[in-house]
């Protein structure tokens, strides 16, 4: 049978009252007799009543005004994805008053985090979407916007012991984890493998901290226990220099050196350097679908690439706050995007044509 739509009309008929007392129950607003609330109570759970909020957000006509603080992508190609995904969102929910205002900040820059943090609080947006990636500089703002009544959806970095509305993203510790387990099969006993943090503050970075334990705790607990070297290392270096001096000293201490586990974008970094020294015994796993990367993916000097989905990330991230704000939906507190790894054969599938 076709299933019927129950009206707030319907409600008042049944329970013999007028549409204004059962928008008052429904809305927990204004006084009503404790007899007449529990009759439409119990009328709304016998017709299985659902509120249309669609319906409801249009014929209000208010707006959401929402924030998003997020990395330059001009500084950082990483970010352009993120981007674009909270730009389609965007596009879809307008009809509904959803608009979105950038607060863009230099990624390699803590005050510059640190002054748009602080636009965000004087603009008292309706919602915020944020990529955390000043773990530090962060946290007190996370308490002001708490204060603020202000809900915040956390992407790309998971942070323990704040109360965000929601995180989406992949889980580091399991994406550290897989991203050994690739490395492992074919590996000697007395390899070493290299965790390396590519142009990154380690100490100040939440989620590549969670990926490398990880790494760590696979090759401790797995089949290699103890067989396998790990070590980890900083690789930083301005922008135009490269990291080869840094990569030969690795090399000189470590001749044994088999694997490198790239913890963020920048894989293809590493992948110019085997390339130029011709160093083909050495697997190289990293993250993301950026075309630096395709490029040594294609040439085989990136064995894997382990998807983030940074489009999802940004789409998800405003529809949550649009699930909950205007929807009123009820949110999940994580929302955990698929581990897919990426190998020459199957990049196709992957890439969006759009």
């Amino acid at each position: 049978m076709k299933k019927r739509i129950v009206r707030i009309k319907d409600i008042a008929e049944k329970a013999q009252t007028s549409k204004g007392t059962v928008d008052r129950v429904l809305h927990n607003r204004g006084r009503v007799a404790d007899d007449v609330r529990e009759r439409i109570l119990a009328i709304i759970k016998e017709l299985n009543y659902e509120p249309n909020f669609i319906a409801q957000s249009l014929k209000s006509q208010r707006t959401f005004n929402l924030a998003v603080l997020i990395p330059d992508p001009d500084a950082d190609s990483y970010w352009e994805a993120p981007k674009i995904g909270l730009e389609k969102a965007e596009k879809e929910l307008r009809q509904y008053g959803v608009y979105i205002t950038l607060f863009i900040f230099n990624s390699h820059e803590e005050q510059s985090f640190i002054a748009k943090a602080k636009e965000v609080s004087k603009e008292h947006p309706d919602g915020l979407l944020i990529a955390p990636v000043f773990y530090k500089e962060a946290l007190p703002f996370f308490e002001e916007w708490e204060k603020l009544n202000i809900p915040y959806v956390l992407f790309n970095t998971q942070i323990e012991h704040v109360n965000p509305l929601c995180y989406i993203g992949q889980d580091s510790y399991r994406s550290g984890c897989l991203a050994a387990k690739i490395l492992s099969f074919g590996l000697q006993s007395s390899a070493t493998v290299l965790i390396a943090h590519v142009n990154e503050d380690i100490s100040n970075s939440a989620h590549l901290i969670t990926k490398e334990a990880g790494f760590r705790d696979y090759f401790k607990t797995g089949e290699q226990h103890g067989a396998v070297k790990v070590i980890s290392r900083e690789i930083n270096f301005p922008d135009g220099e490269n990291l080869d001096d840094q990569l030969d000293a690795i090399l000189t201490e470590e001749p044994d050196l088999k694997a490198v586990y790239v913890t963020n974008s920048k894989a293809f970094e590493v992948a110019s350097y085997l390339e130029k020294k011709s160093l083909n015994h050495i697997k190289l796993i990293g993250y993301d679908l950026l075309k630096p990367n395709l490029h040594y993916l294609n040439k085989e000097i990136i064995n894997f690439l382990i998807n983030q989905n940074p489009l999802g990330q940004g789409y998800w991230g405003i529809h949550q706050l649009a699930n909950f704000l205007v929807f009123k939906k009820d949110i999940q507190p994580i929302k955990f995007l698929p581990l897919d790894i990426i190998t020459k054969e199957n990049l196709d599938y992957y890439l969006d044509p759009q």
